[in-house]
């Protein structure tokens, strides 16, 4: 045998289950043995096995009532069932109770020795499944907490820094404005440069605050068209494209489960990425379509922009992560990692691919 098992033994003729211990035990497992279900029942509640080998046809509780049951008590128990009227009816029933294989009687171990192999085999798999999904199950967890923690955490230190900021950028603005005409050009230049930083300490403040929150926001699912949102998105974009050509073509979109007031900033953070990096070209193009593959919707928005670095798109989605220089176009690199929570908490996914001054296309999945 490749392994030495933990066996429970059933069958209601006492002669034949002693047989079956001592030849088993010779073999070198550790065999436990019983003469009726009930019994089989009260030992699985005590004692882990690995594998139980069942008689087929016994009073009260036979081998397919017993496989049932033994395996509510222990999924993971591997079920052999013993029976001396082999068919394909007997096999058919044995497995859609959940027995992995059935021997003939009266047994040999050259016909056991396989199938027990097997049985110490698929038993591991199990095994090792198991434990694989509660080390997901409890690592999923503590991401859960951790991200809840880190929430709370951007939360609290923004409205911490938010009073302060606010005050010093308050100040300094009427310094700068009552200090025209009294201070040299370059103390206000200065001056204006602090205005200049902490009105970008502001923004990035609200930023971190609504990207914080994304995480505690309630998702409210319910049918919504992705063409309206669109719609609504653009509408909003609308002093973006004041006094520039910009092309859209926008193909039939879905209808999708999921939140619409977030699926709008998802929307207008990927379609004001679009124009802001498009401002170089002399015509915007901005393309959105969309494709069901694999159950679920695939949305893509291309753009004719400056493009990026390809090898760098991973990094697009993190927070306060830039691509472009603050004095080539402005921002924070909130809005990509909003879009990417935003998605998650859909059960999407996002991507981007690009190259450099070739325009740039997002992708992001909804289930559909």
């Amino acid at each position: 045998m490749d392994r030495q098992g933990r066996l429970l033994v059933v069958d209601d003729e006492p002669r034949q289950l002693e047989a079956l211990c001592d030849v088993l035990q010779q073999e070198g497992h550790s065999v436990v043995g019983c003469t009726d279900g009930h019994e089989a029942l009260d030992r699985l509640r005590l004692q882990r096995f690995d594998v139980l080998l069942s008689d087929l046809n016994m009073p009260q509780v036979d081998g397919i009532a017993l496989t049932r049951q033994a395996s509510e008590v222990d999924p993971d128990l591997v079920s052999v069932l013993m029976t001396g009227q082999g068919s394909v009816t007997t096999a058919v029933e044995a497995m859609k109770a959940g027995a992995l294989d059935y021997v003939l009687k009266p047994f040999r171990i050259a016909a056991i020795r396989p199938v027990l192999t097997r049985a110490f085999a698929v038993r591991g798999l199990r095994e090792d499944k198991r434990r694989l999904q509660d080390d997901v199950e409890r690592r999923t967890q503590q991401l859960e907490a951790a991200n809840k923690e880190l929430d709370a955490f951007a939360t609290r230190i923004a409205h911490d820094l938010r009073g302060p900021v606010l005050g010093m950028l308050g100040f300094a603005r009427v310094v700068h404005e009552h200090a025209q005409g009294r201070l040299e050009t370059q103390m206000l230049g200065y001056l204006q440069r602090i205005v200049t930083a902490g009105e970008r300490a502001e923004r990035m403040i609200n930023d971190l605050l609504a990207f914080a929150r994304l995480g505690d926001q309630p998702l409210e699912r319910k049918p919504v068209s992705l063409a309206e949102v669109v719609q609504n998105a653009r509408r909003m974009l609308e002093p973006q494209c004041e006094g520039r050509a910009v092309e859209w073509s926008v193909a039939p979109l879905p209808m999708v489960q999921g939140d619409a007031s977030l699926l709008e900033q998802v929307f207008a953070n990927v379609l004001s990425n679009a124009l802001k990096y498009t401002r170089p070209r002399e015509q915007a193009r901005i393309e959105i379509w969309h494709q069901e593959e694999g159950g679920q919707h695939k949305i893509w928005v291309r753009d004719n922009g400056v493009g990026f670095d390809p090898a760098y798109a991973s990094q697009l989605f993190s927070p306060f992560h830039r691509l472009h220089r603050a004095d080539q176009f402005e921002g924070n690199g909130i809005g990509l990692a909003n879009v990417k929570r935003i998605v998650d908490r859909h059960g999407g996914s996002v991507g981007a691919q690009s190259a450099p001054g070739q325009g740039a296309t997002f992708t992001f999945t909804l289930p559909a």
